[in-house]
């Protein structure tokens, strides 16, 4: 049965939204308690379904402005009834909630029309936020309109790894992106998995049943970049014996992907800013426009901005490229991702390796998680491989790894535990001191020459940045002042 609620309103900034009002989707009864108390403060009127079918049939007669909805629940999951809700009303904010937050299930979820999605335990700093945003975004497109999107692919390539928060963002991304026609710049260190953030990009596109088509503008040497990108005619060069097709034209109604694009010779470039403006190109050695139909995503490590400004990029295609821009974190901003990862690559080489390693020791885990990864993916995939080769039983310890990662932590810490033990020492020195030299009736004084022999050690590690020690040590600037 559908259950209501009209909170008490407060005096608050999103008091301007009062009448809204939101239906929340859960199998689990206490979700719904749970959510009446935390709703208290927003100006909002809730509603309970317990299931998808049932959130369908309310959403048949009435109106709402948010909908919060479970993946997983009995009957039609939160996808099925997303699909559901976006037919009946393509405008309906809906934020998606769950606690198994795979790529597959973030990308599909933004792909179909979500408004957001919210990981289970909530962080509920996290979740008011979002439920403002989708308040204010509820008046502001009520009477927009949006299509859904109907393509249907196999999915079950795609191998992004990772479910830490900086992979959600990029996940919610390549959903918001994917059914558009957007070029879009990837843009993140080698090693990163560029390429499979574009093959995503491409999988839960509309093209997914046109080529996707991959080239490397750093591994092609320059004079035959063109002929690889727009093909040539016969006698169009030295070598030249026959008429070749280019990418260009194969990839007709799908995806070319240019991957290391920051590489691309000056000259290439402007044929590619004509690919964008236009949709055409012309074979090498004719001057017969030939129309194409092509998605570009492309794909740098480099800094186009930088290069811009130097004159090594033309600016007006990097401002063709930069309609969407897609950051993906290194590595070494996603450490929690590493354990999964590290399974993922255990489980693709045991098909070619089938008598090595199938697992890894906790303490080799450590290393690896604290290890900082300059080669990223590639580089802990190839650390992986080599390890599963080396392992003499079914478990990869801390000493089949490389000694690069073994001892990067112990670097650290043994300079830590230095430091550490350094600052000890040197303050019951100037402890002993003080006590040496009978000032115990100044006070002050003590206080004085304590408070200083600490600032000026913090000082010293924040690089000489006052205000940064200040604020770590929880003093005001005055404060310090004062005792000078």
């Amino acid at each position: 049965m559908m259950k209501e609620k009209v909170t008490n309103l407060r005096s608050t900034p999103a008091e301007d939204s009062f009448g809204q009002s939101i239906l929340i989707v859960d199998d689990e009864e206490d979700v719904f308690y749970s959510f009446q108390r935390f709703l208290e403060e927003f100006p909002l009127k809730a509603y309970n379904a317990k299931s998808g079918e049932e959130a369908l049939k309310f959403l048949r007669s009435n109106t709402v402005d948010i909908v919060l909805m479970d993946i997983r629940m009995g009957g039609k999951n939160g996808l099925e009834t997303l699909k559901e809700i976006r037919k009946l009303s393509p405008q309906q904010i809906v934020i998606i909630m769950t606690a198994y937050g795979t790529c597959q299930t973030a990308i599909e979820a933004m792909k179909l029309g979500a408004y957001d999605y919210i990981l289970k335990p909530f962080n509920i700093l996290e979740l008011k936020s979002i439920l403002i945003k989708a308040m204010e975004a509820s008046k502001l497109t009520k009477e927009a309109s949006k299509e859904s999107p109907h393509s249907s692919v196999d999915r079950h390539g795609l191998q992004i790894i990772g479910n830490s928060p900086a992979m959600q963002k990029v996940y919610k991304l390549i959903g918001q992106v994917a059914p558009t026609n957007a070029t879009v710049l990837i843009v993140g260190e080698s090693g990163s998995g560029k390429e499979l953030v574009a093959r995503a990009i491409y999988q839960y596109s509309l093209r997914s049943n046109r080529p996707f088509i991959a080239i490397n503008c750093a591994a092609i040497p320059e004079n035959l970049l063109e002929s690889e990108l727009f093909g040539h005619e016969r006698g169009s060069f030295t070598g030249a014996m026959a008429q070749r097709i280019g990418k260009f034209e194969q990839g007709d109604g799908g995806t070319v992907f240019l991957d290391e694009i920051g590489e691309m010779p000056i000259t290439t470039q402007a044929k590619i800013l004509r690919v964008l403006q236009e949709g055409e190109f012309c074979r090498l050695g004719s001057n017969e426009p030939i129309k194409t139909d092509v998605r570009i995503i492309a794909a740098t490590n480099k800094d186009l901005a930088a290069a811009v400004a130097k004159r090594e990029f033309r600016a007006d295609l990097y401002y063709r490229l930069n309609v969407v821009k897609l950051t993906l974190p290194p590595l070494r901003e996603r450490v929690e991702d590493i354990p999964a990862l590290v399974d993922h690559f255990l489980a693709k080489h045991r098909r070619y390796l089938p008598n090595a390693a199938s697992r890894v020791s906790q303490d080799a885990i450590k290393h690896l998680m604290a290890y900082h990864w300059p080669g990223n993916i590639r580089e802990l995939e190839n650390v992986i491989q080599r390890a599963m080769v080396l392992a003499t039983s079914a478990t990869i310890q801390s000493c089949h790894l490389p000694e690069e990662i073994r001892f990067y932590q112990k670097k650290k810490d043994s300079k830590k535990t230095s430091s550490a033990e350094s600052f000890s020492k040197e303050l019951n020195t100037l402890i002993e001191e003080i006590v040496a030299a009978e000032r115990k009736e100044n006070r002050v004084e003590n206080l004085k020459t304590l408070f200083h022999w600490i600032y000026n050690h913090v000082l010293e590690e924040c690089g000489g940045d006052e205000s940064k020690a200040k604020e770590i040590l929880g003093v005001h600037p005055s404060s310090v002042d004062a005792l000078k």
